[in-house]
């Protein structure tokens, strides 16, 4: 139950699924956590949730593709708690809109970059700084599948992509600060809102599932290994990228789609 004691924890996106499980996890091994999240209701709820528990949580809304509300977050982390130790960008999504470059609407390539790269890197350039002048720590950046192959929605793909990309040139950057840069890449993780959207498209669940061979992932599983790149455990882990995804970048495209597959054939 100490894995984490005495370090602050900066999670964005925590105010439901990923980040909440994370967040709470955090907090049973001993790490005292911001929840950065822009919907007050949620980051609220995930901070009075740790605090009744016995935990230590501050809510500061947090709009990640705004340049002064990240710095501000930030701030405020090093005001309350004087340190920070575990920058975890779990904040991001994509929307129904997205698809091909010729279909995306531009404001949605706009919109979903803002939030899942340039997000990320707002938190990383303002909260590395403070992870330096601690001595060092964890940086943990949230890819997805999609980053590790040729997804469908276009938008969405790209940005994960290059954070895989940007959690490798920051292992090599700040190494030397003795800061451990990892990825991970969650493969469908049922959370209130993939649920909600399931419901209205199941045909997306239908589509992932036979590719996830050990199931369909919940919050927790996603946290858990998170926890893991948090932690001393890891000291020797940097530039990694972890997926949590039941299998199925093993399979790659070998599915219904696959344009080279003829009626019939087995591959």
């Amino acid at each position: 139950m100490d894995r984490l004691k005495d370090k602050v924890a900066f999670i964005t996106g925590s105010g439901a699924g990923i980040g909440r499980a994370s967040a709470i996890l955090f907090s049973k091994e001993g790490a005292k956590v911001v929840i950065a999240e822009i919907n007050e209701s949620n980051g609220n709820e995930t901070a009075r949730l740790i605090n009744q528990d016995g935990g230590q949580a501050l809510y500061i809304r947090t709009d990640v593709t705004d340049p002064e509300s990240v710095k501000e977050a930030i701030k405020k982390t090093i005001e309350t708690f004087g340190s920070l130790n575990i920058l975890y960008n779990n904040a991001g999504g994509s929307v129904g809109e997205d698809g091909s470059v010729t279909e995306v609407p531009i404001e949605v390539w706009q919109r979903t970059h803002a939030i899942d790269l340039f997000g990320t890197f707002l938190c990383c350039k303002f909260g590395i700084s403070e992870l330096i002048k601690t001595g060092g720590g964890a940086v943990i950046v949230t890819s997805s599948i999609a980053g590790l192959t040729g997804w469908r929605r276009s938008a969405y793909t790209a940005a994960k992509g290059g954070l895989i990309s940007l959690t490798r040139v920051m292992a090599v950057d700040y190494a030397r600060h003795n800061i451990r840069v990892n990825c991970l890449c969650p493969g469908l993780i049922v959370t209130e809102r993939s649920a909600g959207q399931m419901k209205l498209f199941p045909h997306i669940a239908d589509d992932m599932r036979p590719f996830h061979l050990l199931g369909l992932g919940e919050p927790d599983d996603v946290a858990h290994a998170a926890l893991f790149l948090a932690s001393d455990e890891a000291k020797l882990v940097t530039g990694v990228i972890f997926s949590v995804d039941s299998g199925y970048a093993a399979l790659g495209r070998m599915d219904r789609s696959d344009p080279l597959k003829k009626e019939g054939e087995s591959r």
